[in-house]
């Protein structure tokens, strides 16, 4: 799938904008506060309907009623349009019907909401990625739960249904009435079983990323270091709901006086090591890049291979601040993806695509 053109209307700084994109590396340049980040945001839009910034509302022009956003692509005609609660006046195609404040159109036919089957793949890269190793684990588990949710049918119900679960749970252990053990019997079965089967899904995706994560590390970084992944759980994963079932009745009493849920697959993690050390502590600046980017690699692979669909590619002002050979290395890796990259320096990015690549110019906006 590639994108070949967009236009935003009333869309956060952009009133009325119309882009046209390569099918390869396209190179969205300018200064800061000329809107680089939210054309980024806008193709993010187009492919998958959700934000990695705000939420849907922030998305419309201040003082502007609706926001509508149109992709081109190689197949067919992408529209996403988002009004204010109760806003008057809009044109016909951008109203919003019912309740819904967000309505996908795909060549004419409306979406309520987009399907895996009906998303185009993104990998982003933006500069709050860096600290997904130093992070909190919840940042971790964020980043395992939305590729699952990008590559496994199912993956995003199973998880809100385990968010749901778990609230219900919590809220038994937090009211602490006499007869609470019988009542919250059920709910440990419930979430264990929803439990066993995340647990499972997140170590399967780290193993297959633990395959190729040295090899790729080693070619962006050019060293010859060992690099490898784990999934940290709370009870061994063999069987794990039935396990995680009887710890939830053993831990019962001190849950109650924690007043939430101490254990569970909303309470694991994953960590890396480099060089037998966990990188997060032990990697120097660089190499937490090497080691992101390496996991951006990782994710196109899984993504096409999965989908059997060519992800797109967003880089968000990380490009500049690799050094040549990262850059050397990248430039290789993307070679074979529509690429998006943002830089407030051209001259940076473009000399390591020669003629493969189109300049898109922004300037300051007021």
């Amino acid at each position: 799938m590639v994108i070949s053109g967009l236009s935003l209307n009333n869309f956060r700084s952009y009133s009325e904008s119309a882009f046209e994109f390569d099918e390869s590396v396209n190179i969205i340049v300018g200064p800061n506060a000329s809107g680089k980040t939210n054309l980024l945001e806008a193709v993010l839009l187009s492919c998958t309907g959700k934000s990695y910034r705000v939420k849907d509302i922030d998305l419309v022009k201040q003082d502007k009623p609706w926001t509508r956003i149109e992709a081109v692509t190689s197949e067919g005609k992408r529209v996403l349009t988002i009004s204010r609660p109760e806003s008057d006046g809009v044109a016909s195609d951008q109203r919003v019907v019912g309740n819904s404040q967000k309505r996908f159109k795909i060549n004419s036919v409306d979406y309520k909401r987009l399907s895996l089957q009906k998303s185009i793949p993104v990998v982003l890269f933006e500069p709050d990625h860096l600290r997904l190793l130093s992070g909190g684990p919840e940042r971790r588990r964020d980043y395992l739960d939305g590729l699952l949710e990008q590559t496994t049918p199912g993956y995003s119900k199973l998880r809100r249904d385990y968010k749901r679960t778990l609230a219900q749970r919590n809220a038994l252990l937090k009211d602490g009435g006499s007869g609470i053990a019988n009542t919250i019997f059920a709910w440990n079965i419930r979430l264990s079983e929803l439990g066993g089967k995340i647990a499972n899904y997140r170590n399967s995706l780290v193993e297959r990323i633990g395959q190729s994560l040295e090899d790729i590390y080693r070619e962006i970084s050019e060293t010859d270091s060992t690099l490898d992944i784990s999934y940290l759980v709370d009870v061994p994963l063999e069987d794990y709901s039935s396990k995680m079932n009887k710890k939830l009745e053993h831990n019962l009493q001190s849950d109650k006086e924690k007043g939430f849920t101490s254990i569970g697959p909303h309470r694991h993690d994953f960590v890396v090591s480099l060089n037998g050390q966990t990188a997060s502590v032990a990697a120097s600046r660089g190499e937490v890049r090497s080691i992101l980017l390496a996991l951006k690699m990782i994710e196109l692979e899984l993504l096409k291979s999965n989908l059997n669909k060519s992800p797109i590619l967003l880089l968000d002002d990380v490009f500049s601040e690799l050094d040549g050979s990262r850059r050397k290395a990248l430039t290789k890796r993307i070679a074979s993806y529509q690429t998006f990259i943002t830089t407030t320096d051209a001259d940076i990015v473009v000399g390591n695509f020669l003629d493969k690549c189109k300049v898109i110019p922004l300037n300051k906006q007021q």
